[in-house]
């Protein structure tokens, strides 16, 4: 039995051939169940979100944030190392719309429900889409899965205990004038927040990416190759906007971990055919073609 004729009998266990209308129920079924946890999760966090803004969310807007104290012998002058041994940093919130803090907590609310309820709504997914594909594909989804999910939450942390906390540092603290007062908003903070952790989570997903455009026959090996020099240039001004800083150090606690997963994401791709085929040597045909060509162009002349 080949492995299509598994998923047909997988499928049939259900009752057979399903119709378009039983597609259209079963995922409407699923629909419902990831809107059921979504919703229970929201609930739950905005119970208790005052106790995540104090010790999470604004975690990084004081002195003794993690990072701040396993960091704190860097004493540099901003041009080259951060100043991380200073004493006495706070940032402040200030609040100028009427609902921006009852916004703000519904909307926080909304995003760490589906980050954290991520893995549940991709298995409801699967459990659809499952009984129609071969078992290799299924082991490959579900290696794609854990990976995914293991890389999105790495890179959310990179995000949330070094990238954010290292720019919030430098941008609360720049002063382009002695005349004007730094005052960040709440919502001009949240913006921040969510911007540099959800894109740090989404930059770690590279080599899932490319491992699966490499499955399918889109990408090789060989374009890593051709392309790390340009890679380079690129990450670089990726890793400068993600960090707006003016020291070297902040730049590359960024850009070592992306290079890394452009690299990483290279090892992951399959070779072709022309990654390794070495190149025509003298003596060869390629090279007496090359020799009479050159032969030629000499008699001409």
């Amino acid at each position: 039995m080949s492995e299509r004729d598994d998923a047909d009998s997988t499928r049939g266990g259900r009752g057979g051939e399903m119709s378009f209308w039983k597609h259209l129920a079963e995922l409407r079924g699923v629909v419902v169940r990831i809107l059921v946890v979504l919703l229970g999760l929201m609930i739950a966090l905005f119970c208790c979100m005052r106790w995540i803004f104090e010790h999470v969310i604004t975690a990084p807007c004081s002195e003794d944030f993690a990072t701040y104290r396993l960091l704190g012998f860097i004493s540099g002058d901003g041009d080259w190392l951060p100043d991380l041994g200073n004493a006495g940093f706070h940032v402040d919130l200030i609040s100028i719309n009427l609902t921006s803090q009852f916004m703000t907590h519904m909307s926080a609310s909304m995003w760490l429900a589906f980050i954290i309820g991520f893995p549940i709504v991709i298995y409801q997914l699967w459990t659809f889409i499952r009984p129609g594909l071969y078992e290799r594909e299924r082991r490959g989804a579900r290696r794609a899965f854990l990976w995914g999910n293991i890389m999105f939450y790495s890179g959310c942390a990179v995000g949330y205990f070094i990238v954010f906390p290292l720019a919030l540092r430098f941008l609360s603290q720049y002063s382009l004038s002695d005349n004007i007062a730094n005052t960040v908003t709440l919502d001009s903070y949240m913006d921040t927040f969510y911007l540099l952790t959800l894109a740090m989570g989404v930059l770690f997903e590279l080599p899932l990416l490319a491992w699966m455009l490499g499955r399918i026959g889109v990408l090789r090996r060989g374009f890593f190759s051709r392309s790390r020099r340009y890679a380079i240039v690129v990450i670089l001004i990726i890793s400068a906007i993600i960090t707006p800083t003016s020291d070297l150090f902040t730049l590359m606690i960024v850009f070592l971990p992306v290079y890394a997963l452009w690299e990483a994401s290279a090892l992951l791709v399959p070779k072709s055919r022309d990654d390794g085929a070495p190149t025509p040597a003298a003596g060869t045909d390629g090279g007496q073609a090359d020799d009479s060509r050159d032969g030629g162009g000499m008699a001409q002349m």
